[in-house]
């Protein structure tokens, strides 16, 4: 029996929030399994803006919805622990743009097929045909703003 239209809305909330937080897990448990067993989900989230050509400590914080000295507290552990390099900003003698490193470059290789495992057993309940549909009809609503963590 189906959800009553009235409970719809929040029956959604519940399963994409349930859905999204399984994925940050699952993902999070094959990196670490892949040997990049020193970091947190969160770091994930400043790789996703960081592989994007570079960005600076603001930048990343916008990104994530934090202050800059969150952000900076973040950048100096990903240094330290050699994910991330600060290198001259082209454009802004004052800045310095953060870069992955090759360490920070083969953690988002493994991020990447993480996520493919992860996604796979929803792909094998719903059969590709379905699957394919429900990428097709979340993209329809057209979700604004970075993939950030909910702090």
């Amino acid at each position: 029996m189906s959800e009553p239209a009235a409970q719809q809305p929040l029956a959604f909330a519940a399963l994409v929030l349930a859905l999204a937080g399984e994925l940050v897990q699952g993902v999070h448990e094959r990196v670490v399994a892949a040997g990049f067993d020193d970091l947190r989900p969160a770091h994930g989230f400043a790789f996703a803006r960081i592989s994007h050509g570079g960005a600076t400590t603001a930048e990343l914080a916008e990104h994530l919805g934090v202050t800059k000295q969150a952000s900076a507290q973040l950048v100096d552990e990903l240094v330290r622990k050699g994910y991330v390099e600060r290198t001259p900003h082209p454009g802004d003698a004052r800045a310095r743009l953060l870069r992955l490193s090759e360490r920070g470059w083969a953690c988002t290789r493994a991020a990447d097929a993480a996520a493919v495992a992860a996604v796979a057993p929803y792909q094998e309940a719903l059969g590709a045909e379905r699957f394919a549909a429900l990428v097709r009809d979340l993209g329809a609503l057209d979700p604004k703003g970075p993939i950030r963590p909910a702090w």
